[in-house]
């Protein structure tokens, strides 16, 4: 849904909790997320883009977190929500430099580019979730057929979304459990 109010939240949390947070807006090429009026135009606007070019966005950020002084350029991390948990999982297969990832509920990266995968993996699922965790099984398997620093969570009875507290699927004891398992990832392959 571009860069919500939910999303801006996640990334006041990561500054209440000591962290250096970007989150990018997707739609900035066409004018950021305020611009449109409809979720249904702010999904066609996503799904018109080429893959590649959130990658580029991404990798964008990454270079302006590096050349911040209060920012360990070596220590990166990145997160994302739904369609962002795809976008988070296609960016650990292209931008090397990411050290930790943690995609919620997202769909899988294209599974031939797993191996170039060099960030630990912290993936994040709601049980109640069949589009997405009809993918897992797969993932799973690259993950460890190539060797791979990866966790995965599935939250009995949470849904697509049960991160989203301000959404009709929020799910607060999946929500918070998922907050601290991710802070003590980045905790731990941040450092």
């Amino acid at each position: 849904f571009g860069l919500t109010e939910h999303i801006k939240d996640v990334a006041r949390r990561f500054a209440a909790a000591g962290y250096v947070a970007l989150a990018v807006d997707l739609l900035s090429r066409d004018g950021g997320t305020a611009r449109f009026a409809e979720v249904a135009d702010i999904r066609a606007a996503l799904q018109a883009a080429p893959p590649a070019q959130f990658v580029d966005d991404f990798r964008a950020g990454l270079r302006y977190l590096q050349a911040q002084s209060n920012v360990y350029a070596e220590r990166i991390g990145m997160t994302g929500f739904c369609f962002g948990g795809g976008v988070t999982w296609r960016c650990a297969t292209q931008i090397p430099e990411l050290k930790a990832v943690v995609p919620f509920y997202g769909p899988n990266p294209p599974l031939e580019d797993v191996p170039n995968i060099r960030a630990a993996v912290l993936a994040l699922y709601g049980e109640n979730d069949p589009r997405i965790m009809a993918g897992v099984p797969a993932i799973d398997a690259a993950m460890r057929q190539h060797g791979k620093i990866y966790e995965k969570v599935v939250y009995a009875g949470a849904e697509h979304g049960f991160h989203n507290d301000t959404g009709a699927r929020y799910h607060p004891e999946a929500a918070a459990d998922a907050w601290k398992r991710m802070l003590a990832w980045f905790g731990k392959y941040l450092q």
